[in-house]
């Protein structure tokens, strides 16, 4: 598994890089939290399997729910502008309110959050 560790204000967050890696349901999540030297992780969009984002799924909800449980705030950068679902468009808008779990364009965006 392959990790860049980010510094900013004193605060690590870890962005998860392997091309390998895929997230397809809660146990791969937890897996990839338990071995996170940190609660601040940055994934991409591309890791995560496509179900995740259609909400009928759950497969979001129940890994944000753990995350949420757990105190660890993710950071999901991919493109997220030409979503069609207005369900997923409103719980993205809404997620990037709290700050734990955020949708952003790049990493950049993810750190200054996250960094603070």
């Amino acid at each position: 598994m392959k990790t860049i560790i980010h510094s900013r204000n004193g605060n690590q967050i870890v962005e998860f890089v392997d091309d390998g890696l895929l997230i397809s349901n809660v146990q791969d999540f937890l897996d990839l939290a338990a071995n996170s030297p940190s609660r601040n992780i940055i994934l991409h969009k591309e890791n995560i399997v496509p179900e995740f984002f259609d909400l009928k799924t759950k497969i979001a909800g129940d890994i944000l729910q753990k995350a949420s449980n757990y105190r660890t705030r993710i950071g999901i950068v991919g493109e997220f502008k030409n979503i069609k679902s207005k369900s997923l468009r409103d719980f993205i808008f809404e997620s990037n309110k709290k700050e734990e779990i955020v949708f952003k364009e790049n990493i950049e965006e993810v750190l200054e959050i996250f960094g603070k």
